[in-house]
């Protein structure tokens, strides 16, 4: 398979990107490859285009289905494994957000409801429980904003964004016409 210099630049941003996301170099430039592809991908075929061994390969395919990214397609009269992206972008990108929900802030979360649980031995203590509360609280926050988000769907989320700063300037209006009603800061 040749990649285009379009598909090729592309291919290797989404390498470099796939540690941002939670993955390595490889694992986001085999991902790439197969969202770009309009026709199912073999694994052969995605180690030639990226000149990578086919055991890489196998276990970026393998990394990238337990982050049900993508999935083996069948094409008959075929006896290899060809992949494609398992659901469009929107799905893809809800699937990441949960990925790494799961792997960084659900543990971080047990970590602070531990921590929350114990007894203060001091002052110094109470002061960083106090600290961890917030965080708790705002990590959680977060959580059930961004869970509400990807609940919208893609058209309502894309109109919400279209609103833009018109949200905040709402909010800053009802501040002033209900003064004393403000949120927290």
């Amino acid at each position: 398979m040749k990649m285009t210099p379009l598909i090729t630049s592309a291919v290797m941003h989404f390498g470099e990107m796939g540690s941002r996301w939670g993955f390595n170099r490889t694992v986001g430039q085999i991902l790439a490859l197969i969202v770009l592809n309009e026709e199912p991908i073999s694994a052969q075929e995605i180690s030639d285009a990226l000149n990578i061994s086919r055991g890489n390969t196998s276990m970026g395919l393998k990394e990238l289905q337990s982050w049900r990214l993508v999935k083996q397609h069948l094409v008959p009269g075929e006896r290899k494994e060809f992949f494609i992206p398992a659901g469009d972008i929107w799905t893809l990108a809800n699937r990441v957000f949960e990925e790494r929900r799961k792997r960084e802030i659900d543990p971080t979360m047990s970590l602070l409801r531990d921590l929350l649980l114990d007894a203060p031995a001091n002052e110094k203590e109470a002061n960083a429980q106090h600290k961890l509360n917030e965080i708790h609280d705002l990590l959680e926050s977060i959580t059930a904003w961004s869970q509400e988000l990807q609940n919208l769907g893609p058209e309502k989320l894309n109109t919400l964004m279209k609103l833009g700063s018109g949200v905040g300037r709402m909010l800053e209006l009802k501040d002033k016409l209900l003064p004393g009603k403000n949120s927290v800061n």
